[in-house]
C-alpha cells in the first residue's frame, strides 16, 4: 500500500543526519529531484520470498521470474509516490523523500496544500499512475496478442505483464479506499473539506480509516494474515491523523510566536563542546542554535552533543558535532503547521528568525506544554459560561 506523510511549511534542506527517514533505510535513486530510499526490511523480504520458493520446490527460473515481478510491482509504487511528489511540486510543495518498504511506498510532503481542490489533486495523483501503468500495458499486450483477462492469472505461468498490469489496478482500486491513511481517505477529506471544516473531514476520514482496519483484521482472521498487517497499518494511520487533527484544534488561531522561547543561549561554530557541556548542566536548555558571528549556521542537539564528546572530545570545535541548514520558521508561522513539521522531520528544536535575526526557538515539549494551558483555560472559560448562563437563568 501507499501513503503520504504531510508536514509544514516549506523550508529549505534537511539536517544531514536526519535525511533518510527511518533508520536502517539506505539511499536507492534520485528521481525527479527526489531522493527514493529503500529500507532494510524490504531487501530481507525478498530475500525470505526467495528462500521460500526454492524451498517448495519452484525452481530456479521461477524464483527468478516471482522476484523480478515483485521488483517491477514496487518500481511501479515508486512511480505512484512520485506522482504524488510531482502533484505537490506543482503546488510548490517539495517532497523531503520517499522510502520503500514492504507494505508499500512512503512519501514525506512538506505539507498537503491548503485549498481542498489541490488537495484533492495530489491526492489522486499517485493512483492516477497506476492507471496510466495499467493503460500502458494493456496497450502493449493487445498489440503482443497477450491474454489481458483476469482468467488469465489462474493459470500456472501467467503472462509476467498481464499480472502487472492487474497488479496496478488492484493497487490504484485499494489505495482508493476512502479512509486515511490510503489515498481515497484524503480524496474523501478533500471533497469533505469543500463543505465543513478541513479538521471536522479529516476527523470522519480518520474514523472511516480505523472502521476499515477493523474490517481488514476480522477479514484477516479468516482469510489470509496479511492483511491483519495491514490493519494495524492502517489503524494507526488513521489514529495519527485524528491526533494531528486535534491538535490543530488545539492550537487553531496560534502562531509560533505564541510557543517561542526568547531566554535561550547560542554557541559559536568555533566554541569547544565543552562548552555546551556546561550550558547544558546548567540550565534547562539541551539543544542549541550555533552561530556564526550573527549568522545561524547550525544546531547542536543534546544527541549531537553526546555523538561529538564520544567521537571527538571535549575540546573538539561545535562546528564538527553540529547539524547544518537548521529547521527554521517566522513568528508569524502557524503553529500547528510547526508542530507537524517537527514531528515528521525529527526534529527536536525549531529556530525562529525574524529579518534575518534569531529571536527564538521552539520546542516539541513547549509546544505541548502550550496546548495544556490552552485545553485548561478553554474549559475554565467554558465553566465561566455556564456559571453566567445559570446566574442569568435565576
Amino acid at each position: 500500500m501507499n501513503s503520504l506523510a504531510r508536514n509544514g511549511e516549506a523550508k529549505p534542506g534537511l539536517p544531514p543526519r536526519a535525511a533518510a527517514p527511518l533508520r536502517w533505510s539506505r539511499k536507492l535513486v534520485t528521481l525527479a529531484g527526489v531522493d527514493v530510499y529503500v529500507h532494510g526490511s524490504f531487501v530481507l523480504l525478498i530475500a525470505l520470498l526467495a528462500v521460500g520458493d526454492l524451498a517448495v520446490g519452484r525452481g530456479v527460473a521461477a524464483t527468478v521470474r516471482g522476484t523480478l515481478l515483485i521488483l517491477a510491482v514496487f518500481a511501479t509504487v515508486v512511480l505512484h509516490e512520485l506522482g504524488h511528489a510531482l502533484a505537490a511540486r506543482g503546488f510548490g510543495i517539495r517532497t523531503r523523500d520517499i522510502t520503500l518498504l514492504p507494505i508499500g511506498g512512503i512519501a514525506r510532503l512538506e505539507r498537503m496544500p491548503d485549498k481542498p481542490g489541490e488537495q484533492l489533486l495530489v491526492a489522486i495523483a499517485g493512483p492516477a499512475v497506476n492507471v496510466a501503468i495499467a493503460l500502458l500495458l494493456l496497450f502493449v499486450l493487445l498489440g503482443l496478442g497477450g491474454p489481458v483477462a483476469m482468467g488469465a492469472l489462474g493459470h500456472t505461468g501467467a503472462p509476467f505483464l498481464t499480472q502487472l498490469m492487474w497488479i496496478n489496478l488492484s493497487l490504484a482500486a485499494f489505495n482508493l479506499l476512502p479512509g486515511f491513511p490510503m489515498d481515497g481517505g484524503r480524496v474523501l477529506r478533500a471533497l469533505m473539506a469543500m463543505h465543513m471544516e478541513p479538521e471536522r473531514a479529516t476527523q470522519i476520514a480518520a474514523r472511516v480509516g480505523q472502521g476499515m482496519a477493523v474490517v481488514f483484521a476480522l477479514v484477516g482472521l479468516a482469510y489470509n494474515p496479511f492483511l491483519i498487517v495491514i490493519a494495524a497499518f492502517v489503524w494507526f494511520g488513521a489514529t495519527a491523523e485524528h491526533a494531528m487533527s486535534t491538535v490543530k484544534v488545539a492550537l487553531s488561531g496560534l502562531s509560533v510566536r505564541h510557543a517561542m522561547i526568547t531566554g535561550f543561549s547560542t554557541l559559536s561554530a568555533t566554541e569547544p563542546l565543552s562548552q555546551a557541556t556546561s550550558l547544558t548542566l546548567a540550565g534547562f536548555q539541551q539543544d542549541f542554535p550555533v552561530m556564526d558571528g550573527t549568522k545561524l549556521v547550525g544546531i547542536l542537539t543534546h544527541g549531537d552533543l553526546l555523538v561529538g564528546l564520544a567521537e571527538h572530545g571535549a575540546n573538539a570545535a561545535v562546528r564538527q558535532a553540529m547539524r547544518e541548514d537548521p529547521e527554521v520558521a517566522s513568528p508569524a508561522d502557524r503553529l500547528a503547521d510547526t508542530l507537524s513539521r517537527m514531528s515528521i522531520g525529527g526534529a527536536r528544536i525549531l529556530v525562529v528568525v525574524e529579518d534575518g535575526v534569531v529571536v527564538g526557538v521552539v520546542t516539541a515539549g513547549r509546544i505541548r506544554e502550550l496546548m495544556a494551558l490552552e485545553k485548561t483555560s478553554r474549559h475554565g472559560r467554558m465553566l465561566d459560561g455556564m456559571q453566567l448562563h445559570l446566574h442569568h437563568r435565576k
